[in-house]
C-alpha cells in the first residue's frame, strides 16, 4: 500500500508547491490537488487552477506521483484536458495520475456558470468526454461523432506513460452507474454521501462489488484512528491524507505531512 496527500486547490499556490516538496522529502508517494472553480462561494476562498500549480510541483519534485482528486470531466473540453495532462506527464517524467469525477458542488461550481447543476444531466457528457480523454492520452488519430463532441484530430505527442497515465474514477457508493464506470478504468476513489472516510469493511464490500481481479487501485481517505494495515487487508492500494480548507488548514496539513506517512 502507498500513501498520498490530497490538498484543496486554494490558498497561496507557492505554499501548495512547497507542501508537495515537503511531502516528497517526508516519504509520501503522491501529492494530489482538488479541482474546483469556487468550491463553496460563501467561504470566499482563493481558488487556483490545479494543472498550473501541478506544473510547478512537477519542477519542484522528482519522485512523487501527482495529479488531481478529482477533475470533473463534464465541464472540460476533453482535448484541452488531454493536452494539459500530456504536458504535465512529460514535464514530470511520467508521474501523472488522472482522477476524474462528476464534480461538486453542483450550484457553485456548475450552475453558477450556466452548466448543468443536476448530476444526471452531466453524466452522459462525462461518459462521452471520458472515452475521448482515454483515446487522446494514448495518442494517434481520434475520430468521434457523439451527441456532444464531434472530433477529427491527431493530438501529438501522446502521454509519456504507455498506454496512458492511470485513470482513477470517483464513485458515489449509492450509484451503480458510477461503480460500473470505475470498473472500466484503472482505479476507484469511493465517496460516501456525507463525505466521511470509509471503514475497511465498507471498502472490502466495494472491492467485491467492482469485481476486478487484476492490478487495480483502490484509493481511500484514511479514517482517524484506523490502522493502515486494516485498510491494506481490505484491498486498499492508496491511503490518502487530506483536509477541508478551514481556518489553519494549511499549517495543520503541513504538520501531518512532515510526520510522514507513518505519523
Amino acid at each position: 500500500m502507498r500513501f498520498a496527500v490530497s490538498a484543496p486547490n486554494v490558498g497561496d499556490p507557492t505554499q501548495l508547491v512547497s507542501l508537495a516538496a515537503s511531502a516528497e522529502r517526508a516519504g509520501w508517494d503522491a501529492f494530489f490537488l482538488w479541482d474546483h472553480l469556487q468550491l463553496v462561494r460563501a467561504l470566499a476562498l482563493d481558488v487556483h487552477d490545479p494543472w498550473v500549480v501541478l506544473g510547478a510541483i512537477a519542477h519542484a519534485t522528482d519522485r512523487v506521483a501527482l495529479g488531481t482528486l478529482v477533475t470533473p470531466v463534464a465541464r472540460r473540453r476533453p482535448w484541452k484536458l488531454a493536452k494539459e495532462i500530456t504536458t504535465l506527464d512529460h514535464l514530470s517524467g511520467g508521474r501523472v495520475v488522472v482522477g476524474v469525477g462528476l464534480g461538486w458542488p453542483n450550484d457553485d461550481d456548475f450552475g453558477a456558470f450556466g452548466e448543468p447543476a443536476v448530476e444526471r444531466a452531466r453524466a452522459d457528457v462525462y461518459d462521452e468526454g471520458l472515452d475521448l480523454l482515454d483515446r487522446f492520452l494514448r495518442g494517434g488519430p481520434v475520430r468521434a461523432d457523439g451527441p456532444t463532441y464531434h472530433v477529427d484530430a491527431d493530438l501529438r505527442p501522446a502521454a509519456m506513460q504507455q498506454p496512458r497515465p492511470p485513470i482513477w474514477v470517483a464513485v458515489m457508493l449509492s450509484n451503480a452507474r458510477t461503480i460500473g464506470r470505475a470498473a472500466r478504468f484503472d482505479g476507484v476513489v469511493p465517496i460516501t454521501p456525507d463525505a466521511t472516510p470509509m471503514t475497511p469493511d465498507a471498502v472490502a464490500a466495494l472491492v467485491a462489488r467492482i469485481g476486478r481481479t487484476d492490478a487495480y487501485d483502490v484509493v481511500v481517505p484514511r479514517a482517524e484512528g484506523v490502522p493502515a494495515d486494516e485498510y491494506a487487508a481490505a484491498g486498499v492500494t492508496w491511503l490518502v491524507e487530506g483536509t477541508w480548507p478551514e481556518d489553519g488548514w494549511m499549517a495543520d496539513l503541513a504538520a501531518r505531512v512532515e510526520r510522514g506517512p507513518g505519523g
